[in-house]
């Protein structure tokens, strides 16, 4: 199967989790919800994808934003979505949740007549399906006539074409009918006719996992011996009985007498915080092991390891972990104890990010007291400041399709008009915090930063701008340090990317490891920003010293983009050739090199707006192309 181009390939469930956010609350008491992909399909998808396995997801969405969602965030995991079709008539399913404690997470399905029970056996390809080696099916997809069938042609498709079968059993009553909404959370009510059900498709599984209640309906017995002799009886697949975090038990032969001499192996302590998409991890972190042909000790080992991750989290699908994080997971650079602590978090950050950034060329026009003290210095009125922001967002959109990885730095005061239009259209985006000018850093909104950037979208980068010197007075360097970890620690919350843009104060000496120093000194204090905003400079020495700093405490910052303090085209020009030589020297945020002069004829009148635009635009595919 080494030539497949996929490995797994996941049926059935897609949806949008809302997930409340005052954990310990009742759902009747939630004020505020988060937004993630859901559907145990989906969430396999994801955890294979983030693993290192290539992995698409058949299932159907509402043709509207939810259905969107589900598609573009898939596309960014690097899952193949082009087998997901949207549904014209029916609505993306909705999953609101909440976390009670650590037993109680009550969630209620919004799933009547949804899109993806909507999928039929003619959205099936015979062809793609023999693209991969796995078919992923689950038990919530035999609950319903047309969806069983769909099933049912899959695995068919699968055992005429050489695909493993894999019956992630994903056991939910409610959705079977079984109780009312308000049980979501409920996982057994027995049924023989749900257990005829899920036999009917054993026979053709090459692996069957499931928690022992999953066993218990599957097999039809509450004695889970009894349960597995049913199910062994049926199929020759590999039986895996999870078992929360006690780990997990394999079968992969005759069932023992004893249930304990099956192949078990133990989970890992973490602090459980969400259990919800503890199977998935599961599954995800087997399939990563059991699709390379390993060991059915390291298919556990990297199952359990995955599972413990995931339920530390908030969410299913953002909660899966990298390869690269479930290896230092396993290998304990970080100590169990350190699960949830900020390395292996930011490790988690930095490694599932959604959409890279090879380069960024961006316009910077976030700037405040300049203009200010240009509309002062013409006695005009301050409208006219959002008015000629709006014109250089003009000359930006007529540049962009010229520009390679064209991005813009605006800001909510004068140019909020710019930042809407900008905003949704696959642009890189950052928009300032910091109060023009502060030293001590001090933020423009007046309320708690986390609490403002909860408000901003989520394509929104923070980018904070701090005059800050190595050689500064103790207290107000811990006195910046802290406002700039409060910020990071927001933006970790919020899930928004942070640019830091850092100045020397003119006033002091620099040298060329200034930079460098400055740099050690906040990774040392615990601030690991995305991207770096840094002053141009000719000194390829200077260059590699940042840079290596970079790599050494954050080998997967997004990478540096050059400031340009108002330098002329020509001697960023020759920053450019030096700063290129650095890998992560990813481009350029620059303003008024681009628009100051046409900005100083504008409001003196000697420039028409239209001629404003064609020059500013002129000027920012000019220095893009430098670059």
């Amino acid at each position: 199967m080494s030539e497949r181009s996929l490995d797994v390939i996941c049926l059935g469930r897609s949806s949008v989790d809302l997930y409340g956010e005052q954990i310990g609350g009742r759902l009747e008491d939630m004020q505020t919800f988060a937004k993630y992909v859901g559907g145990c399909p989906a969430n396999i998808a994801v955890g294979t994808a983030r693993l290192g396995l290539r992995s698409g997801l058949i299932t159907r969405v509402g043709d509207e934003q939810m259905g969107r969602f589900i598609v573009e965030t898939l596309d960014f995991e690097g899952v193949d979505t082009s087998r997901i079709t949207f549904d014209p008539n029916r609505l993306t399913a909705l999953v609101i949740l909440g976390i009670r404690d650590r037993e109680t997470f009550p969630h209620i399905f919004y799933r009547p007549d949804c899109a993806d029970m909507a999928i039929r056996s003619e959205h099936i390809d015979e062809e793609y399906i023999a693209s991969s080696k796995a078919l992923l099916v689950t038990g919530t997809h035999l609950s319903r006539t047309g969806v069983e069938e769909t099933s049912r042609t899959a695995i068919a498709y699968a055992r005429a074409t050489g695909t493993k079968v894999v019956l992630d059993i994903d056991y939910r009553p409610v959705l079977w009918g079984l109780t009312g909404h308000a049980m979501g959370d409920n996982r057994f009510v027995a049924d023989s006719s749900i257990t005829r059900r899920l036999q009917s498709v054993l026979p053709d599984a090459d692996l069957i996992v499931g928690t022992e209640e999953e066993i218990h309906i599957t097999g039809g017995f509450e004695d889970t011996n009894e349960a597995l002799q049913t199910i062994r009886r049926l199929s020759n697949g590999i039986i895996v009985c999870k078992r929360g975090a006690l780990g997990c038990t394999v079968y992969d032969a005759a069932i023992p007498e004893n249930l304990e001499d099956g192949i078990s192996f133990d989970g890992r302590p973490v602090a459980v915080l969400n259990t919800l998409g503890a199977g998935d991890g599961f599954m995800s972190g087997f399939l990563r092991g059991w699709l390379a042909d390993e060991d059915l000790e390291t298919c556990c080992r990297y199952a359990n390891g995955t599972g413990a991750l995931v339920v530390s989290r908030n969410g299913c699908a953002p909660a899966m972990p990298s390869w690269r994080e479930l290896r230092v997971f396993l290998d304990n650079e970080f100590s169990v104890a350190d699960s949830d602590g900020p390395g292996l978090d930011q490790i988690h950050r930095t490694t599932t990010r959604q959409r890279s950034w090879p380069t960024v060329q961006a316009l910077a026009f976030d700037h405040r007291f300049q203009f200010e003290q240009l509309a002062d210095r013409h006695n005009t009125d301050y409208d006219r400041i959002s008015i000629f922001k709006s014109l250089i967002a003009d000359a930006f959109c007529n540049a962009a399709n010229n520009v390679k990885g064209a991005g813009a730095i605006v800001d909510s005061q004068y140019g909020e008009k710019a930042l809407h239009r900008l905003t949704g259209n696959g642009y890189w985006i950052a928009r300032p915090v910091e109060q023009p000018g502060s030293r001590p850093l001090r933020f423009e909104s007046n309320n708690n930063i986390g609490l403002e950037l909860r408000t901003w979208p989520a394509e929104h980068v923070v980018k904070c701008l701090v005059y800050y010197h190595p050689d500064d007075p103790e207290s107000l360097r811990a006195e910046q340090e802290s406002k700039l970890l409060e910020l990071f620690e927001a933006c970790l919350l919020t899930n928004h990317d942070l640019l830091l843009e850092v100045i020397p104060p003119s006033n002091l000496p620099r040298n060329a490891v200034t930079t460098a120093r400055i740099l050690t000194a906040m990774y040392d204090r615990g601030i690991y920003p995305d991207w770096w905003k840094l002053p141009p400079e000719n000194d390829p020495y200077e260059w590699k010293s940042t840079c290596d700093v970079i790599a050494h405490h954050d080998p997967h910052c997004r990478g540096i983009v050059i400031l340009g303090l108002n330098a002329p085209e020509s001697e960023l020009a020759q920053c450019f050739d030096a700063a290129r030589k650095q890998p992560l020297c990813k481009g350029f945020a620059v303003g008024r090199t681009i628009f100051w002069e046409a900005a100083e004829n504008w409001f003196a009148g000697h420039m028409s707006s239209s001629e404003a635009v064609k020059t500013i635009s002129e000027s920012f595919e000019r220095l893009a192309a430098k670059w």
